[in-house]
Order: structure tokens, then sequence, then C-alpha cells
């Protein structure tokens, strides 16, 4: 039930690119600033080599060659002042570009921290780790390196360009039509290289879940003996890379030989129609060397923007991947807008769940009208088979999904319009799926009480029966982790309900809490969090029958909806559904 996230528009695109800009309006400017002075200054040099020539040509002896020494001597300065001011002007534009690239972290992370469980566990998973390392990568060094030579490449172009027109208008624009065979080219590549590129980066991030999930599933693949059939899905993964990237590069290589041609054209058209022109006693021979002199200035320039102009096609279609975020609804947005106010305080504990309807992204419904009423401080077991929506349910009186249609509801308020702080004091979800954070015990139980000493850390894991911890080198101390003392799956899961004891929720759902548990550690984990939570109310979803055994009421269910609820007693005295599970769960 996976669903790709969206991508941004160009102008969605273009807004985030400005709004990096104005917020380091004044970096902006002086590294504007200086790049006219750089590019003013740069126009000294071709200007004064068309005096040298035209005075050499025109004036003898002793004068003329001190007039050469001190127009070269001006040419040296002025080249030297051009490459200090380029210089410090490509410093603070860089830094620029680090700031900028922090930023865009900052809010790509910020948003995907922002996001509503269901949305990140039904996106595909290399998706959303390529566009948070690949696309963000590439965004932070277009930002760092592309901005502030485009910006000094921009500049030295225009002035050039005026510089020559201002030498000799006539021959400027004989130089300046020649750069027309640019135009077409650009223009062909440019209507087709964002689709191309978003192509490239969509079948990236395919790439990736297929070795994600590859690697996760190794063991099982192993004993199905799916090998060959995860390796042809590799294949066909990386063929898909490879016709994209070919794409690309096909791209670039009609446009790059148009750039080439450009470099030569206009000198050669200068050095042509300057000859006539010469020729005619229109212009000089210093004006001549001069305009071919600030045209070849342009290749370094055009070079660079047109460089960049390819590469930003990449990072546009990053950009647009990255940015593409923002259309996601988080969990702090209101369903409408509305000035902030103080939300409801429940007026009690009990939970109700009231003619809920469900269905993921482009599926149709998982539930189908759920009634159920918790009554506070009760246990009630979920039961079912594979795909009835119990673990849907859980998420929704966990407050992580909202109800289609319906209500799931504490105390009369919407249990998922509840702030995060004061939902987690009400109900806590525990899954089979948790985290164990690289840092130390002690850190990884914090997490759930920021307060807690140490023996209230120690009485919490007695609670679960994490025995293990006590033999730990370090006790509390030891750092966890990939790269330090990694828990089994059983120490994992005791580790999450230790922090679930620590919360100290009234009410918690159990999702297969104990799956990864042998049975012995499972039913005294059980035994414990039942002695603990005592007054409390306790939703266990579980396919292990003794958990229904020892619940208040048991609530079946089946396609979607709630099939029977009642005491485990009765329900196996009915012969229902709930009879034949408890039967086969004992072989009978």
């Amino acid at each position: 039930m996976t669903r790709p996230l969206p991508v941004a528009g160009r102008a969605e695109v273009r807004r985030a690119a400005w709004a990096e800009l104005r917020a380091d309006n004044r970096t902006i400017i002086a590294v504007l600033v200086l790049n006219l002075l750089a590019a003013a200054v740069g126009l000294v040099g071709p200007w004064l080599l068309g005096t040298i020539v035209d005075t050499v040509r025109t004036s003898h002896g002793q004068a003329a060659l001190a007039t050469v020494d001190r127009l070269a001597l001006i040419i040296v300065a002025a080249t030297i002042g051009q490459i200090l001011l380029s210089r410090y002007a490509l410093l603070l534009g860089t830094r620029f570009g680090e700031r900028a690239a922090s930023r865009v972290r900052e809010r790509f992370l910020g948003r995907v921290l922002a996001l509503p469980a269901g949305t990140a566990e039904h996106s595909v998973t290399g998706d959303l780790s390529v566009r948070g390392t690949n696309d963000v990568d590439i965004i932070a060094s277009t930002l760092r390196d592309a901005v502030p030579e485009v910006f000094i490449a921009v500049m030295q172009a225009l002035f050039v360009v005026v510089a020559v027109l201002f030498l000799d208008p006539l021959l400027g624009l004989s130089g300046l039509a020649c750069l027309l065979v640019l135009g077409p080219a650009l223009r062909w590549y440019l209507r087709r290289a964002r689709t191309a590129y978003l192509a490239e980066g969509e079948a990236t991030s395919a790439l990736a879940e297929v070795i994600a999930t590859t690697a996760a599933g190794a063991r099982t693949m192993e004993a199905l003996g799916l090998q060959q059939r995860r390796h042809q899905a590799a294949e066909e993964a990386i063929a898909t890379v490879r016709r994209a990237r070919l794409r690309t590069l096909w791209l670039r290589t009609v446009l790059f030989p148009a750039v080439d041609v450009s470099y030569a054209l206009p000198v050669v058209g200068v050095l042509l129609i300057g000859g006539v022109l010469y020729a005619q006693h229109a212009v000089t021979l210093g004006a001549v060397v001069a305009a071919s002199a600030y045209l070849r200035q342009l290749d370094a320039p055009i070079d660079t923007i047109l460089k960049w102009a390819e590469q930003l096609q990449s990072s546009g279609a990053s950009y647009a991947r990255v940015e593409g975020l923002a259309a996601e609804p988080t969990t702090a947005e209101p369903a409408e807008p509305a000035e902030p106010a103080e939300p409801a305080e429940p007026a009690d504990d009990r939970i109700s769940v009231s003619g809920v309807r469900y269905h993921y992204a482009g599926h149709a419904d998982v539930l189908h009208g759920v009634d159920l009423q918790v009554r506070q401080g009760e246990r009630i077991a979920l039961v079912g088979p594979s795909g009835a929506g119990k673990s849907t349910l859980g998420r929704l009186l966990a407050g992580i999904d909202r109800p289609g249609s319906g209500s799931v509801t504490v105390g009369g308020v919407p249990i998922a319009d509840l702030p995060p702080e004061r939902l987690r004091r009400q109900v806590v979800l525990v899954t089979q799926e948790h985290h164990v954070f690289q840092d130390t015990l002690r850190d990884n139980l914090l997490i759930a009480a920021p307060d807690a000493d140490d023996d209230r850390l120690r009485a919490a894991l007695a609670t679960v029966g994490a025995r293990w911890a006590d033999e730990l080198p370090d006790g509390l101390d030891t750092d966890l982790g990939e790269a330090a003392h990694r828990l089994d799956g059983a120490q994992a899961q005791q580790l999450a309900l230790a922090r679930v004891v620590l919360a100290d929720p009234h009410t918690l759902v159990l999702d297969e809490a104990t799956a990864l548990l042998d049975p012995a550690t499972a039913r005294d984990t059980e035994r414990a969090l039942a002695a603990v939570l005592d007054g409390r109310t306790v939703i266990a979803i579980a396919h292990r029958l003794h958990t229904a055994h020892d619940a208040d009421r048991v609530a079946v269910m089946d396609a979607g909806v709630i099939t029977e609820l009642g005491p485990h007693d009765d329900l196996v005295s009915a012969g229902g559904t709930y009879a034949v599970l408890w039967r086969s769960w004992h072989g009978d």
C-alpha cells in the first residue's frame, strides 16, 4: 500500500529558491556589488589593449614606449583588482550557499518529522531516503557553487556585451549575432531536461527501495529461495536507472557541441566584419582587436552559465522532489485555517469509537463502520485473521491516523486533535516495530520520562523482565546501537515496553508488542504490564490468544468490522468465530 510522494511544480520551486535569496539578502547584495565591480574592472584590459595597438601604429619613439608601459601596468593592476574582487565575491557567495544549504536540510528534516506516521509508513522508503540524501546534497552543492558562479558569469557577460557595443555598435552586433546559434539548442534542451531528470530521480529512488528491501529481508528470501527473483528485480531497477541516465547524457551530447561552436563564432564574426570595416576606414585596428578580446572574454562566463544551465536541470528536479514534501499534510496542520485556540481537555479517559470508516490512500475501505466503547480501566483484546483491520483500528485509537468518517474520541475529544504531548499522556501505541537509538541505555529510557532517576529506570526494566540490563558492562551508561552493544529483537521490545512503563499513560495499545519474545518471556512481560497498568486501559492486538483469555472483553474483527464482542468464556460458549479460533489455537 505504498504511494509516491508528491513533486513540486516549477512555480513552487521558484518561490522556494527566491525565498532562499531573500533570507540572506544582504549577502546577495554584497555579492552582486562585488561582481559588478569585478566585471567593470575586467573591461579595462581589452580596452587598453586596443589603445596600445593604435598607439603603436600611430606613434613612435620613447613616448610611445612609455605610453605602452604605463597602459600595460594598468592592465596588470586591473587584472589583479578583478581577481581580488571576484575572489571575495566568491567567498561571500559560498558562505551564502552553505547557509542556504543548511536551511534546506533543516527544513526537509522538519517536514519529514512533521509527517503523520501513516504517510511515512505508506510512502516508498527508497524515495524518502533518496530525497533526504542525494537530492538534498545536489541542492546544497548547487546553492553553494552555482549561485555565486552564475552571478559572476552573468555580470561579466553583461558588462562585456555593453562594452563591445559601446566600442562599436556594428562590430558588437556582428559578434553577438553569432551567439544566436545557442538559442535553438538551449531551448530544445530545456524543454526536455526537467522531465528527464525527474525520471532519473524516480528511477534512483526505485533502485534504492529494491536494495533496501532486499537487504532487510535477506534471511527470509534465503529461506524461501527468492534470491533469483530479487536479483532479477535489482537488475530491472538498474536497467531503468541506466536508461534514465543515458537519456540525460544524450541531451548533454546535443547541447555541448553547440556550446563549443559558440565560443569561436563571435570572434570569427568580428574579425570578418571588422576586417571589412577597417579596410573602409570605418573602424580602427585597435577597435577590432579590443572587440575581439572582449568577445573572447565571453567564453568563460558563457561556459559557466551553460554548464550550470545543464546542472540546474538536475538540481531543479531535486529541488522539486525535496519541496514536494511541503504538499503533504503534517501532524501540526489544522483541518482548516483558524485562530489558534486552546485544545479541548478530555472530560475523562473513556474512549469511544463510533461509525468509523477508514481507507488508505488509493485503496478501498479497511474499516467499515466500527463501533466500540472502551470502559476506563478495562482490558480489551482485538483478535482476528490477518488483514481484518486490527492494526488500523489500533492506529486510530492511538491518534496516529484520523478516521475517514465517524469518530474516535477520548473524553469526548477527537484523539487525533490532541497535541502530541497531551496525546501521549492519554494513549501510547506499542508495536512490534521499535527503534534503539545510538545512545546509552539511560538516554534511550529518558525519552519517555526525562525527569526519571536511575532507580525509576531500573524499576521499569525490572517490570518488563529485562534482566539482561543488569549484565551490561556499564549498566545504564552502556552505549546501545549498531556500533556499540546491539540488542536482539526480544531485548529491543522489552526496552520499548520499559519506555511505556515510564510514560505511564492511561491507555495502552499493544499491537503484537510481544511478538518477538519467547512464550515464557512474553507471558511474564504481559503479566508485569497488567500489574503496572492496574486501573488503566489496555487494548491488546495479538494472535496469541492467551492475551484474549486474560482480557475483560474480546473484540473479534473480520473484514473491517467487529463481529463478536464479549468476555472470553461467553464467546467460547457461543460457539462462534472466536470459539473456532480458540479451539484451533489449542489444537482441539
